[in-house]
């Protein structure tokens, strides 16, 4: 369906927002230069286990971390002029949907490079999991599973010490498509101080609705693919603090004073139900948090356009522009 705890470095994160644009936490805590990501080390629970920095924007790296049972990467997609301008830039992180055909290579194999030819940002695409759900599981037989962990605790201050960010909330932005549109509404509502920007293209909104369809499909589509029987929430009964902590439509306060950005099909193929189901859930969650959103006077921006669940490029950049505007200028 939904092509998607508690991480126990928050405060490392935060402490990252003190840090100037250039300079960086490095691994043992010490400021060190972030001038270059040629210098990339390992920290933060990462060690690095693979690379490729030969092509000029698209960087490559793979890790070894106790929160992930196997090596999860990130493709982290530099702008033009990068390595010779000097500058800090603002970062979106960008994440994939949910099945076996989705990873960290998913945005380029959709034409990332060109959606941001001169634009003035970072774009870091890590690995999810087929079916992780941007979340730490209730349970796994497979080994750690832990995406929240590896996200939030992990990846954000590794980023951030080996390349030239702003490390604070004005500088970063979050957003993805279905599974990872979802993941992006719960990263930032659950972590305000990160983002000031968030999308959701064709991402789940809402945890609850249709008897808990989504957390539902969570738990099946994780116990199939992901975790070897186990879940995400909870079977037969769900940790409803875990769903209420994750559920967008429970959490609008969570996105005041930020830029919110939505899309929704409004006409799914009628003959493919795994479409009309996601795209159906998909509408009508982006609708209930409109509804709180605008009750709550939160501005934010949303489109509801023909079609079903798919990534539109032409909303896509137009997302992208709105990121630019939005965050630090580079």
């Amino acid at each position: 369906m939904l092509s998607t705890h508690r991480p126990t470095r928050r405060n490392v994160i935060r402490a990252l927002g003190s840090v100037t644009a250039a300079t960086a936490l490095g691994a043992g805590g010490v400021l060190a230069s972030a001038s270059s990501a040629a210098a990339a080390g390992d920290g933060f629970g990462l060690r690095i286990v693979g690379h490729d920095e030969r092509d000029p924007r698209m960087w490559y790296y793979r890790f070894a971390t106790d929160a992930i049972g196997w090596d999860p990467a990130v493709n982290v997609l530099l702008p033009d002029g990068y390595h010779s301008s000097g500058r800090s830039y603002p970062v979106l992180y960008l994440f994939h949907g949910g099945g076996t055909d989705q990873d960290f290579m998913t945005f380029d194999r959709m034409g990332i490079r060109a959606w941001t030819a001169g634009k003035p940002v970072i774009v870091v695409m890590p690995d999810g999991g087929h079916a992780g759900w941007y979340s730490n599981p209730v349970s796994s037989n497979t080994g750690a599973r832990n995406w929240e962990t590896f996200h939030i605790a992990q990846l954000i201050p590794w980023i951030d010490a080996n390349f030239r960010t702003y490390a604070e909330y004005d500088g970063r932005a979050v957003s993805g498509f279905s599974m990872g549109g979802f993941g992006a509404l719960k990263y930032a509502a659950k972590y305000y101080g990160h983002f000031a920007s968030v999308s959701a293209h064709s991402g789940p909104a809402s945890l609850r609705r249709d008897f808990g369809l989504v957390t539902h499909w969570a738990n099946t589509s994780s116990a199939a693919v992901e975790l070897g029987g186990g879940t995400v929430y909870g079977a037969p009964l769900w940790d409803e603090a875990r769903v209420t902590a994750d559920n967008p439509v429970q959490r609008i306060e969570s996105y005041r004073d930020k830029r919110v950005f939505l899309v929704a099909g409004t006409s799914p193929d009628p003959v493919n139900w795994f479409d009309t189901v996601n795209e159906t859930q998909v509408l009508a969650g982006q609708r209930e948090v409109r509804a709180g959103l605008g009750a709550a006077g939160i501005p934010h921006e949303w489109h509801e356009v023909p079609g079903g669940h798919f990534v539109r490029p032409d909303l896509f950049q137009r997302d992208l522009d709105g990121i630019v505007a939005r965050l630090r200028k580079a």
